[in-house]
């Protein structure tokens, strides 16, 4: 598709001059693909008119008829001026304004014909249309008073492009409203050839009813006058239905090659499993495995067995046991003479791994270690020169480990904590440290299986969700600011029974713009004027990584009773004596947020609590994310509601996550044809009179079109 000329450049379009050039390009449209395959954000039908006399006030309509008389009215205000227009048809007439737009002194002249579209408004100088869309119809000059020649069937008129019709509405990027974008695209269409290449080979067409590429163009754009304005503006018409399909083909081309890719690489070596291995593995273990931690080790050591490198995600809900998993597949990789690399996505995160696991491995032969930015420049020379030599076997830390200097004498296995923290890049440089090492991805935030079979496409999916025995489910309960001293009793009665408090805000500073409490200021409330005869200690992302770690180290050894925090606590921070959670303005945490938070507590045999205060107003999404947190404790369940309040794009959080850019097709809304277009995207590759012209296709525009990391 090389020769494709939608990938033409838009600065060389006839009318685009150098201003309009740059507006495109600060859009992020550099070529005509980019303009067409952005859909319209909603219809309007404007293609059924209304005489002047059946109009009805705070209704849209369109209608037709005789400029009678226009001009600019200068008002008192300096500088404000009115644009007024009187517009007739022969059952009446109607005043139009416009605010401030003097230069339609120049667009219309009396006896036009012209179609107005807007709202209806009665005022003390009678029917008035304010600042209505407007189109001046090409045809016979009016006078005659009756309906022009030019309208056709279903009183649509032909040749219209923003009223008359059934009009697509875009959002406004930057200085292109929505009436310039109209018109580029129109006249994009109008200079498209007659055959356009076409991405979907002719089988998957027929077989998915889908429409040519180049009608579903001019009609997910200027959709025919008998469209059904339902199906266009749930993005189920024809048209969308063949461009999502196409972008989801593409996609899941690129995805299924990056997994056979894979299966074709070979590690160094597979790692063997004796009954000696067994017994040095079950060793190490303090107790009972559940069934799916049993099953997910069971599915990894398969893995691992295999000549081809694992590339496996493991979902476990907070609190699943998903350490205890990694570390049996680390030993299992040390006991066949591998080193293994355990990344975490922050330092007090992979502190907490390095002395779980340290404290684990002490009756073992294995030696360990901790590297990560805060790691003394002559200690991170000697460990430098361990890993390369062999003599250390597991090293724990951040991305400090994807560092170039960073090398490894046998790197066998990468375990990835908290996956939606890292990019695909930081994955794609930690294999390449090893000859393709196996990998295992972890993540607590459970994520729903569209996205799942979208960003880890090409990983092999394992899930947790039994709890270890003896956890306890954790109240949750939300609450309104006006309770907050019943709130502050029941932290006190914990407090007093022995356990620790936890008080989560969302800032550290004073913010002019949202009106939060500040961490810092609640530190010192809480602790002079709530609760004077308890140690209450403060964390947050401002503090050096130094002071962070002291503070929860502290924390932790049980030298304070509360730790107020903002979010820097939000991933797999163990501390089993902590029972209470309260969080505040807990409307403005996202859902998964939410979960994530609530699971630093109800980590040991006691009861645990968390509360969610809120503060009016609150929207009502606000209140459907404190519901769902109160109705269920279930990550997964929790983790396809956020979806449904968030939409994929923000369930990540950022585009660092590995999420593809997807132009007009959506996740959520179109994942029943996101599986279809799998399943296709499988059986054009398994044919081989295709399978080389669509990886061709992949090579060429894969990377550049999803925002990915190569398939190569």
């Amino acid at each position: 598709m090389s020769n494709d000329p939608l990938q033409g450049s838009l600065q060389f379009l006839k009318g685009v001059g150098p201003r309009r050039a740059a507006d495109l390009q600060r859009a992020g449209l550099s070529t005509v693909e980019d303009l067409l395959y952005r859909f319209p954000t909603r219809y309007e039908d404007r293609g059924h008119f209304q005489t002047i006399a059946s109009l009805k006030p705070g209704v849209a309509a369109s209608v037709i008829g005789e400029v009678l008389s226009s001009g600019v009215r200068p008002t008192r205000r300096p500088r404000f001026k009115i644009f007024e227009m009187l517009l007739r048809d022969r059952t009446g007439s109607l005043r139009a304004v416009w605010f401030n737009q003097p230069f339609l002194k120049d667009v219309f002249r009396p006896h036009q014909r012209v179609i107005l579209f807007g709202k209806l408004e009665l005022t003390s100088h009678g029917l008035q249309m304010t600042s209505p869309q407007y189109e001046i119809v090409e045809g016979p000059e009016a006078g005659d008073g009756h309906e022009p020649a030019d309208e056709g069937a279903g009183g649509e008129v032909e040749g219209t492009l923003h009223t008359g019709r059934i009009v697509p509405v875009y959002e406004k990027t930057g200085q292109l409203t929505t009436k310039i974008q109209r018109t580029l695209v129109h006249h994009v269409l109008q200079s498209m050839p007659e055959e356009l290449p076409d991405p979907l080979p002719p089988a998957v067409r027929s077989r998915q009813q889908l429409i040519p590429r180049r009608d579903a163009l001019i009609h997910v754009h200027f959709p025919d006058a008998g469209a059904s304005i339902d199906e266009l503006n749930a993005f189920r018409s024809p048209a969308h239905r063949r461009l999502i399909f196409e972008e989801f083909f593409l996609f899941q081309l690129g995805i299924v090659l990056r997994k056979r890719r894979a299966d074709t690489e070979r590690k160094g070596r597979p790692v063997v499993v004796t009954d000696d291995i067994r017994k040095a593995v079950g060793k190490v273990l303090p107790f009972k495995l559940t069934g799916d931690q049993k099953t997910v080790i069971r599915e990894i050591v398969r893995d691992m067995e295999r000549p081809q490198p694992m590339n496996r995600l493991l979902q476990g809900d907070v609190g699943s046991g998903k350490t205890i998993v990694a570390l049996m597949a680390s030993l299992v990789a040390m006991e066949n003479g591998l080193q293994v690399a355990f990344m975490a996505p922050t330092e007090i995160l992979a502190e907490q791994h390095f002395f779980n696991i340290r404290r684990l491995l002490e009756s073992s032969r294995f030696r360990l270690t901790l590297l990560t930015g805060g790691t003394p420049a002559k200690k991170r020379r000697e460990i430098l020169a361990e890993l390369s030599g062999g003599s250390m076997h597991m090293v724990i830390g951040t991305h400090a480990l994807v560092q170039e200097d960073v090398a490894f004498r046998e790197l066998g296995l990468a375990v990835i904590d908290e996956q939606h923290r890292f990019g695909v890049l930081q994955r794609a440089t930690l294999r390449a440290k090893g000859l393709h090492p196996d990998v295992l991805v972890m993540t607590a935030t459970p994520i729903p299986r569209t996205l799942a079979l979208t960003a880890y496409g090409d990983l092999d999916v394992s899930v947790m969700r039994e709890m270890p025995p003896g956890r306890q489910p954790i109240a949750t309960v939300a609450k309104p600011e006006s309770r907050r001293d019943d709130v502050y009793a029941h932290v006190r009665k914990e407090i007093e029974q022995g356990r620790q408090a936890y008080v989560i805000y969302p800032l550290v500073e004073e913010s002019a713009k949202v009106d939060l409490k500040a961490a810092t200021e609640m530190a010192d409330h809480l602790a002079q004027d709530i609760f004077p005869d308890l140690r209450v200690a403060l964390l947050h992302g401002r503090l050096k990584q130094d002071a962070k770690d002291r503070v929860m180290g502290a924390f932790v050894r049980g030298e304070f009773d509360i730790l107020v925090s903002t979010t820097v606590i939000e991933v797999g921070v163990d501390v089993a004596n902590a029972t209470v959670m309260v969080i505040e303005h807990a409307e403005r945490f996202g859902l998964s947020q939410l979960h994530q938070l609530r699971g630093r507590v109800g980590r040991g045999a006691h009861k645990s609590f968390c509360v969610l205060l809120y503060s009016y107003p609150i929207t009502d999404q606000g209140k459907a994310r404190l519901k769902a947190l109160t109705d269920t404790a279930d990550g997964f369940e929790i983790a396809e509601r956020d979806l449904e309040l968030r939409g994929p794009g923000d369930f990540f959080g950022t585009r660092q996550s590995g999420m593809p850019t997807l132009r007009v097709g959506d996740l959520l809304r179109d994942h029943v044809l996101m599986e279809e277009a799998r399943r296709e995207a499988v059986a054009a590759l398994d044919d081989p009179s295709q399978a080389d012209a669509l990886t061709s296709l992949v090579n060429t525009s894969w990377e550049h079109r999803f925002g990915l990391v190569g398939v190569g």
